[in-house]
């Protein structure tokens, strides 16, 4: 019905304009946080379409009919005590009208941007009534230039709505199909399900804050920075892309400013946590354009130094092998869903920190930026994955499809190419890379990904057969998934030792690359115990984690170089017989309570850190 709703929606994705820095305020820059309490209402029409046909975006939301009060951010599915809405399938409005200072419309020198962090899925963005921008996507920002529909109605509030469509399709990141039930007997009509191949919750919404930001009209627009070291000086390759606008927004020039070297000499190189006695060393790097007419635009970049390498059987950070020993993650919550919460993301940071995490996967899409901001800070290494979860239908893998992962692909790395902690690109995960089409799409997509940073490894998540995968011969690292003794051969956990040696063998003797165990696990209802194990309880969660963990430590002297449990905590799914209120794979609850496999793995990490880091005193394990 996305497709049916808006026609802007059946044309061709448009190119990528612009950088995409992240807000800050500088001498030359403020930042309005316009986020809160919005108006909101979904559309309950028939065909989704009434908001566009009555062109509620012209006039404020309540004169059009009723309105409830929305938090933003948050998914609104969990909001209300509405079940119609936490399972909504189509168009939602949100709209609030803002006061913006009076100096940032007067001067006429300033540029004035929305920018949304992220909405899922499709976007329409207008102020005061008229369309700024549209944007497909559920995880990456998008923003507009609004400076010229402010001064044309200044003295009044600025008046922000945004359409937001939840719909997939074949050809979205993540596919999905609407599926119609046309069996009178059973359904009314017009009756219609989003069917999904992934397993987690559809949740929907404005997820992450809404910013006005102000920057000179010659302005900083990009920067992008390249890391080389050795031991004692680090070099940073600088490009920033100066933009210089005429007084109606249009760009007409640019140019690529002081491209060159940075040396820097006594270099403090960034580290892992848990890797070096100072790990996460951030430098700021300022960037200053100053335009013809002496105005001056500033934005400082933290920048950490640090190499990337990937070897047959090592993966080298500072030329020094590191080993993941982390966690999968999924941005949710109760109440909030998908919508960023600081006090959320700093306990999560410290759980990492707690149990000796030293990275974790952004399964199975972008997590917010300011997550990302925390990783450099603290030294978490990230696996950077885009939305491409669930491509199992081989109409998935038509050119169209391609042509948005690619653009998917290039707003990523434009949003996250200068962050340390992210190490290496993931393309997608547990698609059905057996397909004879998969060889051809991943073969593109992993070189249009290196073609946009050659400076990062790319991978993409594995289930399938190594002897029918299509596409794990591009990658640079095999990340596997597998569920001994869960999915495949359920309660014999005498079987995992045998099943993951195999796997581990065959996968290395094919292709020759490091192998990362990117996702295992059980589920485990927390409190429910039973001796000897059974599934479910808590007990068998763990007795699965030792049997891999196990086989880890005879591989990692070989060629694995990495294990990340499936999932840090337990996470909303859609309603199904195999799922009790969600995904209880976590080692944690969903309210962050630690379950057994929690300090199972605390034990085990500490131990793996002082084994292979140059830790200081007080970050040792403490039974150590």
């Amino acid at each position: 019905i996305a497709r049916i709703v808006r026609s802007a929606l059946c044309g061709v994705c448009q190119a990528l304009q612009g950088g995409m820095l992240f807000p800050t305020e500088s001498p030359s820059r403020e930042v309005k946080d316009v986020s809160g309490l919005w108006s909101f209402r979904a559309d309950l029409s028939p065909e989704r379409n009434r908001g566009f046909e009555q062109q509620w975006y012209r006039s404020p939301l309540a004169e059009t009919g009723p309105v409830i009060d929305m938090p933003v951010p948050s998914s609104y599915n969990d909001i209300t005590q509405d079940a119609k809405i936490r399972d909504f399938i189509g168009w939602v409005w949100y709209e609030k009208d803002v006061w913006v200072p009076a100096r940032w419309i007067q001067d006429r020198g300033a540029r004035i941007v929305l920018r949304v962090g992220s909405a899922h899925y499709y976007s329409v963005l207008w102020v005061n009534g008229v369309e700024m921008t549209e944007h497909e996507g559920g995880h990456l920002p998008f923003e507009a230039d609004i400076s010229g529909a402010l001064r044309q109605t200044s003295g009044n509030p600025c008046r922000i709505t945004i359409a937001v469509n939840n719909t997939l399709t074949l050809e979205t990141l993540p596919p999905g199909t609407i599926q119609y039930m046309n069996d009178r007997s059973r359904y009314p009509a017009g009756y219609f399900v989003q069917n999904t191949n992934f397993d987690f919750f559809n949740y929907a919404g404005i997820h992450r804050p809404v910013l006005l930001y102000t920057t000179p009209k010659a302005h900083i627009d990009d920067i992008s920075v390249e890391t080389a070291a050795d031991l004692d000086n680090g070099n940073l390759n600088v490009l920033p892309i100066i933009l210089a606008a005429q007084n109606n927004g249009r760009c007409v020039a640019s140019a690529d400013g002081s491209r060159g070297v940075l040396k820097v000499t006594d270099v403090s190189l960034w580290w892992p946590y848990l890797m070096h006695e100072n790990p996460a060393y951030l430098y700021s790097m300022e960037v200053q354009a100053t335009a013809e007419d002496g105005q001056t635009d500033v934005y400082t970049l933290p920048v950490g130094i640090r190499t990337v390498k990937v070897t047959s059987t090592q993966f080298l950070i500072n030329n020094k092998p590191f080993y993941f020993h982390g966690v999968n993650k999924h941005e949710d919550a109760d109440i909030r869903g998908k919508g960023f919460d600081w006090p959320l993301v700093v306990k999560d940071f410290n759980l990492m920190k707690w149990m000796g995490v030293n990275s974790f996967r952004t399964s199975h899409y972008p997590y917010a930026e300011e997550i990302l901001q925390m990783a450099d800070r603290h030294g978490i290494v990230i696996i950077d994955e885009c939305p491409g979860v669930g491509i199992k239908d081989i109409r998935s893998f038509g050119n169209v499809s391609l042509a948005h992962h690619l653009t998917v692909m290039e707003e990523l790395v434009r949003r996250d190419k200068n962050h340390p902690s992210v190490v290496m690109w993931s393309v997608a995960n547990e698609p059905a890379s057996e397909m004879p089409p998969a060889g051809f799409y991943f073969k593109e997509l992993v070189s249009h990904t290196k073609s946009l940073d050659s400076s990062r490894p790319v991978t993409y998540i594995t289930d399938s057969n190594y002897a029918r995968d299509q596409g794990a011969q591009y990658v640079d690292v095999i990340c596997v998934n597998s569920y001994l003794s869960w999915y495949h051969d359920p309660g014999h956990t005498e079987l995992i030792s045998l099943q993951l040696n195999t796997q581990f063998d065959d996968w290395y003797d094919k292709y020759q690359k490091p192998i990362i165990q990117s996702e295992y696990g059980a589920d485990a209802v927390p409190g429910l115990h039973s001796d000897p194990p059974m599934m479910f309880t808590e007990e068998y969660q763990t007795t699965v984690l030792q049997n891999y963990h196990n086989v880890f430590d005879q591989k990692r002297k070989e060629f694995v170089i990495g294990e990340l449990i499936w999932n840090f905590a337990d996470f909303m799914t859609a309603q199904t017989i195999t799922r009790v209120v969600g995904n209880k794979k976590g080692i944690f609850t969903r309210q962050r309570q630690p379950k057994a496999g929690a300090l199972l793995l605390r034990e085990r990490y500490w131990r793996i850190a002082n084994e292979t880091g140059v830790l200081p005193t007080w970050a040792r394990y403490p039974c150590q």
